[in-house]
């Protein structure tokens, strides 16, 4: 249980610090933004409980809003984001459950399971954010085009981090 809570700790400062401190500062002419921040919530346990996935949620993007100064955007959006995980979790859940004291990976689940998974709640993540940053229903399909191509630029890091955590599984 310690390992498991440094462990997660030390992913959440590592990936504010990346996102606060690189990624933040790469955008193509502004429309593509990578928020590779949105991991954390995606990988927590499925045993995490609703209030704790909120409570992260709401830290993680306070201290991501303090490295943009967007004044709560990204907290309401990653809010939203954990607010819907339980719901996506139960929807997407496989017939016999999840594993008990497993945490949503490509390896566990698969490529199909975990691309549906990841891809739903960043897209509803970056959907939120930028339309709250925008504001405006005049901007509509520019907001729109700007969430898909984020959210495929988000995925594609998504899936280059889950390389790392990839354990094989067969033997010699």
């Amino acid at each position: 249980m310690i390992i498991s809570v440094t462990k997660y700790g030390i992913m959440f400062i590592l990936l504010i610090l990346f996102q606060g401190l690189i990624l933040n500062n790469i955008g193509f002419g502004g429309y593509v933004v990578p928020f590779l921040y949105v991991f954390f919530i995606l990988v927590l346990p499925f045993e995490t409980p609703n209030w704790m996935v909120l409570l992260l949620g709401f830290v993680l993007g306070i201290f991501v809003d303090s490295f943009t100064s967007t004044l709560g955007m990204h907290t309401s959006a990653t809010v939203f984001m954990a607010f819907c995980r339980a719901y996506l979790l139960k929807l997407v859940e496989p017939r016999g459950g999840y594993e008990f004291n497993s945490k949503p990976n490509v390896q566990l689940m698969g490529v199909t399971w975990y691309l549906l998974y990841a891809s739903i709640l960043v897209f509803l993540h970056h959907i939120f954010l930028f339309y709250i940053e925008s504001f405006k229903l005049t901007q509509f399909f520019y907001t729109f085009g700007r969430a898909l191509s984020s959210t495929f630029f988000t995925m594609i890091l998504i899936l280059i981090v889950q390389l790392f955590d990839y354990k094989s599984t067969s033997k010699s």
